[in-house]
């Protein structure tokens, strides 16, 4: 006899029912999870996404409280927003504390039906929030490349302990997490590089104005003198020049327009004008007169200046020599200005380049030091060697970078001022403005000839803001007492490194 026959028919078709039940219930939660899923995947906003993934954890766990935990890597700390809307606040842990911690750590999921009891419990949560944990299930969050990025977690079952069948559904929807939370950080990325983009125009446009009205104004009078001269050959020139002028004003009028309107549905707008602009470069070759060659062929050598590099003459390059030329002639440029830029350089080093290229990028970045730093403010320029690299350090005491556009500073035709604020003044004064392309110049530079360029910043804590402004002079501002205490508020250091010993792209260090 088998087991169904000595249990008799009765007791069989209760435990299929009960078998039944379980499959629905267990068929039913999936749906649920799947459903979670497509919901929260769907989520880009990150405070909207931590609500979304706590209350839809929760309704398909049967827990109590669910937290989301995301690593640090700059403070090796997990982080998570917790709470609802205006009394959402962030908490951080050590990335080794607690249940989260350990399951980060060691990329493994855990299961734990009596807090209190578990050595890797963390109870100093549950005093400072007065929440009383009794039980845990928390999974890993592992992304795409293999990498670790925090943790999901779910506490207080509302019914019993946590089981194998939890461990799997809470697997599952943390798959989802993850890229949700990745799909944030592209998003975010976006967003910025929009920024940049947008700023860049936003610059470009401002920059066109003044120069645009100052060519037409000068091409009107000289038309007017031509006019009393009665020379129609020199008017015919003079017509063409004005009509390739307005042509350059409409442009910069449209790119305004595509910017107060702020529209993606503009996309083929600005390719129109773009094409319509390469065009206009192009017919200008034909239409120019001989006397008008000049003008133009400086245009194309400035351009060649700021984004050109002729045909390279690698040489053995003095640092020491380089950079005291640099920064007497910098020096020379301030002018009135009431500045001091401190030397301290080690002899003997020599790096195997192009010395007017590193020529333009310390001078740029030593132009840029002085740029953002107000008058009684200080400059330190240094050279130093190890046995892996030769730096050069340019640090100076202003008003710094604010966090948001540290993202962006090497992204080209980008100014840290805001635009509404922006003017272009001489070089080297405070606040000079400029197009923005030293800094785009140095980082492509250092990636076509392999060495690096980094830099630390910090906005001064008395003007935060872009929209905030330093007066230019440390006296004259309102928030200090002496020069010290702006000395600390804030300051930028750039840093070029050139490896030792190491040839690539006819780069190499020696000492």
């Amino acid at each position: 006899m088998t087991d169904n026959d000595q249990r008799g028919p009765g007791m069989v078709a209760a435990d299929r029912r009960e078998n039944d039940r379980v499959m629905r219930e267990r068929l039913s939660r999936y749906k649920k999870a799947f459903h979670v899923g497509r919901v929260i995947a769907s989520q880009v906003d990150r405070d909207r996404l931590f609500e979304v993934v706590i209350y839809q954890t929760n309704e398909v766990m049967e827990s109590i409280r669910s937290t989301v935990f995301l690593h640090d890597p700059k403070a090796d700390q997990l982080w998570s927003l917790v709470g609802v809307g205006v009394k959402k606040r962030e908490i951080r842990i050590p990335s080794d504390y607690g249940v989260a911690g350990w399951v980060f750590q060691h990329r493994a999921p855990v299961s734990v039906n009596d807090a209190y009891t578990d050595p890797r419990f963390y109870s100093e949560v549950d005093k400072k929030s007065g929440f009383r944990t009794r039980n845990i299930m928390c999974v890993p969050l592992v992304n795409w490349a293999g990498r670790c990025i925090g943790a999901l977690q779910s506490l207080n079952k509302r019914s019993g302990d946590f089981t194998d069948d939890d461990m799997e559904l809470l697997t599952f929807i943390s798959h989802y997490v993850t890229i949700a939370l990745e799909n944030m950080k592209y998003c975010e990325e976006l967003k910025d590089m929009n920024k940049a983009m947008e700023r860049a125009m936003n610059h470009l446009s401002h920059e066109l104005k003044t120069p645009l009205a100052l060519i037409e104004a000068t091409l009107d009078l000289l038309s007017r003198k031509l006019q009393e001269a009665d020379d129609p050959k020199q008017a015919r020139a003079l017509t063409r020049g004005m009509r390739n002028v307005r042509r350059l004003m409409d442009l910069q009028r449209k790119i305004d327009d595509i910017l107060n309107l702020r529209s993606f549905d503009e996309a083929d707008k600005v390719s129109r004008i773009v094409a319509s602009a390469a065009d206009f470069v192009e017919e200008c070759g034909d239409e120019i007169d001989v006397q008008h060659k000049e003008i133009i062929s400086k245009i194309l050598k400035r351009i060649e200046s700021v984004y050109g590099i002729a045909d390279l003459h690698i040489e053995k390059t003095d640092l020491h020599r380089l950079l005291n030329d640099i920064c007497d002639q910098a020096i020379s440029c301030t002018g009135d200005r009431d500045l001091e830029i401190f030397r301290d350089f080690e002899k003997g080093h020599v790096v195997n380049a192009e010395e007017g290229m590193l020529r333009k990028v310390f001078k740029g970045l030593l132009k840029n030091a002085v740029e953002n730093t107000p008058d009684e403010g200080t400059i330190v320029v240094t050279l130093k060697g190890t046995d892996h690299e030769v730096c050069i350090d340019f640090r100076d005491t202003g008003i710094g970078i604010s966090p948001q556009n540290q993202k962006l500073i090497f992204h080209g035709f980008f100014h840290t001022q805001d635009t509404m604020n922006y003017s272009s003044k001489r070089p080297y004064q405070f606040n000079a403005g400029g197009a923005g392309s030293d800094l785009l110049r140095t980082k492509v530079f250092s990636e076509r000839f392999g060495f690096t360029v980094k830099f630390e910043s910090t906005r001064c804590r008395f003007i935060p803001d872009d929209t905030d402004e330093c007066p230019g002079r440390i006296s004259e501002c309102p928030f200090i007492k002496t020069p010290s205490d702006c000395f600390s508020s804030g300051g930028t250091t750039f840093s070029v490194g050139f490896p030792v010993a190491v040839h690539r792209f006819g780069i190499q260090g020696a000492r």
